[in-house]
């Protein structure tokens, strides 16, 4: 199989490609089996807190630093400081082992040869953060943790074909499946496979499970360990019309760090809450701050002159985010018995009718929208497109509004000339649609994005409202609370982008399977098929490729997971985003993968002159 290599994208070429050589040429090697030595090779100008302190900026401030209550990277990029997997991928597709001693191989006796369990073997020199041994009987509650109904873990979906984890000694971790796998690197890796302490979360392992104080003060195993209070609340902010509640997060090295030598830094201070444009002004013109998160809504334009300033540099990777228009297939205006809107049973009426479907997407002017990008995008017409081997060569819709007008007369919905708007010719009921989307500063890409289609729309007879939602509601982790979040879908499209964690599609693919549907009987927790789309050809593929071993059957098997998703339009995939970072030029050892946070290397980072 391919291979999917990280590509960088450089907005100043000559600048940042100089600059990416010199963060990335001290990196020293990577562990090994045999050693389980870290990253960088012990040095002078390597050991623990002679770095002074690294400033990090989160315009989306996080909210929790237990990555598997979230399904927010803000959140996850933070906990991953202080948190740990048995392994991760790197951007090679690579395992690259963390709390495990070795990556399990048939070779080794890791992986069984019927395919149905994997051991790992674990290092015998962790230590938790307050100075508790790691053992096998962490790996094991954290799987019972995440399992636990009660808990509500964004994360079970990795380990719902488990059938038990057992603690064979104290660093001997045994992985039983209910049946083949062939994805057996999937429960544990990565972020969605970090290992909580047991000790500390024995008691929060319930319908109390966010209650735990240790959400956000964590115990770990990584270099970094937070200070108290944990996440401290700061000023509140009044930005133009909008509240921003800002706070702080404190880290020093964790003292039972099993390297003498890492990290390099005294103190992270991590500022959450703002805007995106003072974030990347801090980084790359002020140098104010060493590391700005997701910095993708600004224009490239903003980001160019912004690095021109010299303090800091633009780092970009394209991973597997894709930018879409999501079509929601249940109603958003009529309630169930329940109260429900969004309800499964409860078909949209626009959208139940793949003529309408098919209009809306040969109506979208993707050309236009990826230009906004620059080189930070990438025209797609696919939701899988990483690792390349992934990315289906079959196209079913392009930019076409003849087409798309032709189908919706077809569909009986008659264009008004008194309005411009569409009518149904049956019920009169008039084509007024609601598009709900996360807040974009004015100007960005994001913003003109939302424009475009509501133009698009309107020149084939639509009636868009834009329903501009805050992204600290739209993104909440708690969905219950706000109707606007974005698994509850109080709208009939809405647009955000989404990425697969892992290498392997598996667990991405999963999203659109029927039991994935969130709704109000499972607390909006079941899964991220919000589109409310249930197929039962595609949960047969799943099913097939979740026990498939070879690879290349495996493959085709994806694609055509891909394009039952596109051809039915169950969403419309527009720009491959790249995710961009503003680092500091006196900034090394960050090595970006697109299958983990970036901060999964924190240890390494270190300053330069």
């Amino acid at each position: 199989m391919n291979r999917h290599r990280l590509n960088y994208t450089a907005l100043l070429f000559l600048m940042v490609v100089s600059s990416l050589s010199s963060l990335t040429a001290c990196n020293g090697a990577r562990p090994t089996p045999e050693t389980a030595t870290p990253t960088a090779a012990p040095t002078v100008a390597s050991r623990r807190g002679i770095g002074g302190t690294l400033r990090m900026v989160y315009w989306e401030a996080p909210t929790t630093l237990n990555p598997h209550l979230s399904l927010s990277i803000k959140d996850w990029e933070a906990a991953r400081i202080t948190y740990e997997p048995l392994a991760s991928y790197n951007e090679d597709g690579e395992l690259v082992p963390f709390l495990a001693l070795e990556i399990p191989s048939l070779e080794n006796g890791g992986v069984a040869e019927d395919g149905k369990s994997v051991t790992w073997k674990l290092r015998n020199d962790v230590t938790w953060s307050d100075g508790t041994p790691f053992t096998a009987e962490d790996v094991k509650f954290t799987y019972e943790y995440l399992i636990d109904p009660a808990v509500n873990a964004q994360s079970a979906y990795i380990y719902g074909n488990i059938e038990a984890v057992e603690a064979i000694d104290r660093l001997t971790v045994k992985v039983i499946f209910s049946d083949v796998t062939p994805a057996w690197a999937l429960p544990f890796v990565g972020i969605q496979g970090v290992i909580l302490p047991r000790h500390v979360f024995a008691d929060y392992k319930g319908t109390n499970a966010r209650e735990a104080p240790a959400n956000t003060l964590p115990v770990g195993t990584g270099p970094y360990r937070v200070v108290e209070p944990g996440i401290k609340p700061q000023e509140v902010l009044l930005l133009g019309t909008q509240i921003v509640e800002t706070n702080k997060i404190v880290y020093e090295p964790n003292p039972y760090y099993r390297d003498p030598n890492l990290p390099y830094f005294s103190k992270i201070e991590l500022r959450g809450g703002g805007t995106v444009a003072e974030a990347a002004r801090m980084v790359l013109e002020a140098g104010e701050a060493d590391y700005a998160y997701y910095l993708t809504p600004l224009p490239i334009e903003e980001l160019e002159r912004l690095q021109a300033g010299g303090a800091g540099i633009v780092l970009a990777k394209f991973g597997s985010s894709v930018e879409r228009i999501l079509l929601n297939r249940s109603d958003p205006r009529q309630a169930a018995p329940n109260g429900e809107r969004s309800n499964r049973d409860l078909p949209n009426p626009f959208f139940n009718d793949k003529r309408v479907r098919q209009a809306f997407a040969y109506a979208i002017d993707y050309q236009t929208i990826v230009a906004l990008y620059g080189p930070l995008g990438k025209e797609t017409h696919n939701n899988l497109v990483a690792p390349l081997q992934y990315d289906s060569p079959n196209t079913f819709y392009t930019y076409d509004p003849e087409k798309a007008k032709a189908l919706l007369d077809e569909a009986g919905w008659i264009l008004d000339p008194a309005t411009g708007i569409r009518v149904n010719r049956d019920s009169g009921v008039r084509m007024n649609l609601v598009l709900q989307a996360s807040a974009a500063p004015q100007g960005t890409a994001l913003e003109k994005t939302q424009q475009i289609i509501r133009q698009n729309l309107r020149a084939i007879g639509v009636d868009l409202e834009l329903k501009i939602v805050d992204p600290s509601i739209m993104f909440s982790d708690d969905p219950t609370a706000v109707s606007d979040n974005f698994l509850r879908f109080a709208a009939d499209m809405q647009t955000f982008g989404i990425s697969s964690d892992s290498p392997d599609p598996g667990p991405f693919m999963q999203f659109w399977t029927c039991e994935q549907i969130p709704q109000l009987d499972n607390g909006w927790a079941a899964g991220l098929n919000v589109e409310r789309w249930c197929n039962a050809e595609y949960d047969a593929l799943y099913q097939q490729v979740s026990t498939e071993i070879d690879p290349d059957e495996r493959q085709r098997i994806f694609i055509q997971m891909n394009d039952l998703l596109i051809e039915d339009v169950v969403m419309i995939p527009m720009v491959h985003m790249a995710e961009v970072q503003g680092v500091s030029a006196t900034l090394a050892g960050i090595e970006l993968t697109p299958w983990d946070m970036n901060t999964w290397n924190i240890k390494d980072w270190r300053r330069t002159p």
